[in-house]
């Protein structure tokens, strides 16, 4: 059976089309990802418009390419600049660009994107082998666990805000509350229309997500007009050739390296929320706690490029087993995701893989693709990454602002959506600008119908509320939840000296 759905998924990937389009994903995942402030999500949220009129597994093809190419471009800006195209490559400049700095650049790129390309496999591997097991517990759930699931997402979500956790709670609340505005899919009642018909469907799913994330970057990227006017580098050169035989061999001598950091890094993925940014410190200091030399950490040694990369692109395997399996996004990327299967009428569930295999396997089969196509794709993309860099702010702040307009206009073809990304960008923007992180709130978004669906079906079966706290499963995901949120707090009792989970 899982022969056939794998030789399906082939098929129906197998197009010229298909090809293409997967090609240009993985190029432009890879360029989004080396600029610093354009996240991996803003280039898939970006890209869920363009796949709106494709067949679901070209569609879903597409945007995994993206977000492949976007986990790989990150280190190209952190190892040659010192500055990290994404928040998940922050660690590998801790080695990367000291060792580019003493003349070996080459050989730097070369650990980081085989290091990618190893922890992507990895991750691909664990994600066709634990997904379909994981949806087979999924198939225990009823209402009351599916409802107490979406609170620890959220509630895991918020507390990895760490000193911020209370504002990480109140944007999962307004997510919550966002979600509400519309008519109740239970009742069919009208909540918070304000009488305007328009908002009878509720705020545009895309228009929120390129507004919150997108279009509030930008504001924040250009608000410095000094900066704004500034290019990522004046310098640099396109004559940097990647050392691919002596990285390999780099590599081959650190492989438990590789394995660990890939396996915490598919371990963060499947925690809600926890994302690369978290993983490739994690594993960056694990590297470093094993080592016979912790003390030349961060004068540009191999296995500290290593352990970051393979991480970092582990982490979405993890995150997508969360979502295919149990319709749980583990990071806001896979949250994106999750929405362009409710855009093609898919709902991720714990029966999605049994119901939807050819889906499914798409996504899986895709993934090992865009990550073959990300290696092959390093070395041209090199050169278009340092003339990317060349170009202003304020030009790049415009060309990604029009893509936004026009992807989010594309979908309904009314002004509304427009406004609703403007209203939104605004609003991401003072978020940021007063701590309150936006994962909590893109999960709220995303997520909340399935609470509001699912607390409607355990009413419906009986008023008394002892089932969300005595069923097994739900009694699990609200000890966790209550644990995930108390421990930050007492934490915080324990004066400087900080502990975590894992150390």
């Amino acid at each position: 059976m899982i022969i056939e759905n794998i030789l399906a998924a082939f098929v129906e990937l197998g197009t010229i089309k298909t090809f293409i389009l997967m090609m240009v994903g993985v190029a432009g995942g890879l360029i989004a990802g080396a600029i610093p402030g354009f996240t991996i999500a803003m280039a898939v949220v970006l890209t869920l418009p363009f796949t709106f009129g494709m067949p679901a597994p070209q569609g879903l093809a597409t945007m995994v390419s993206v977000l492949v190419g976007g986990l790989s471009g990150g280190l190209m800006a952190g190892i040659l600049t010192g500055i990290p195209g994404t928040p998940s490559s922050v660690a590998t400049t801790f080695d990367g660009f000291p060792m580019a700095r003493r003349g070996e650049p080459g050989l730097a790129l070369g650990i980081g994107v085989w290091s990618s390309f190893s922890g992507g496999i990895i991750s691909a591997i664990l994600l066709v082998t634990l997904a379909p097991q994981l949806a087979r517990i999924g198939l225990e759930f009823n209402p009351w666990d599916y409802f107490m699931l979406v609170m620890f997402a959220l509630t895991i979500t918020a507390s990895l805000a760490g000193e911020n956790m209370v504002k990480g709670l109140i944007a999962g609340a307004m997510g919550l509350l966002i979600r509400t505005v519309g008519e109740d899919e239970a009742i069919g009642m009208a909540r918070f229309n304000f009488g305007s018909d328009t908002l009878l469907q509720g705020f545009d799913f895309i228009a929120v997500l390129i507004g919150l994330f997108a279009f509030s970057q930008l504001l924040r990227d250009v608000r410095d007009p000094v900066a704004a006017r500034k290019s990522l580098t004046d310098k640099g050169t396109i004559y940097v050739r990647i050392e691919h035989r002596r990285a390999v061999r780099e590599i081959l001598k650190r492989w438990t390296i590789v394995v660990r950091s890939s396996l915490i890094g598919v371990f963060t993925g499947i925690l809600p929320g926890a994302g690369g940014s978290i993983a490739n410190i994690l594993a960056y200091d694990q590297a470093k706690k094993a080592s016979k030399h912790p003390e030349k950490f961060g004068t540009g040694i191999a296995d500290g490029i290593i352990a970051p990369e393979s991480s970092n692109n582990a982490v979405e395997g993890g995150a997508l087993i969360m979502m295919m399996a149990l319709g749980i996004p583990g990071d806001v990327t896979t949250a994106v995701m999750l929405g362009a299967l409710l855009i093609h009428d898919v709902i991720p569930s714990p029966t999605f893989i049994a119901e939807e295999p050819l889906i499914a396997y798409s996504i899986f089969i895709s993934f090992f693709l865009a990550t073959f196509m990300m290696l092959g794709l390093q070395s041209f993309m090199l050169r278009v990454f340092v003339l990317v860099t060349r170009i202003r702010m304020y030009v790049l702040a415009g060309v990604i602002l029009g893509f936004c307009g026009i992807g989010v206009f594309a979908i309904n073809n009314i002004e509304f959506d427009i406004w609703t990304l403007v209203w939104f960008g605004i609003l991401g923007f003072l978020m940021r600008h007063f701590g309150f992180p936006l994962a909590p709130m893109i999960l709220g978004v995303v997520l909340g119908n399935i609470a509001e669906l699912n607390l409607a079906r355990a009413m419906a079966i009986t008023t008394d509320i002892s089932p969300f706290f005595t069923r097994p499963w739900s009694l699990f995901f609200f000890t966790i939840a209550i644990f995930s949120a108390v421990f930050p707090l007492f934490q915080g009792h324990r004066g400087k000296k900080k502990w975590t989970l894992f150390y």
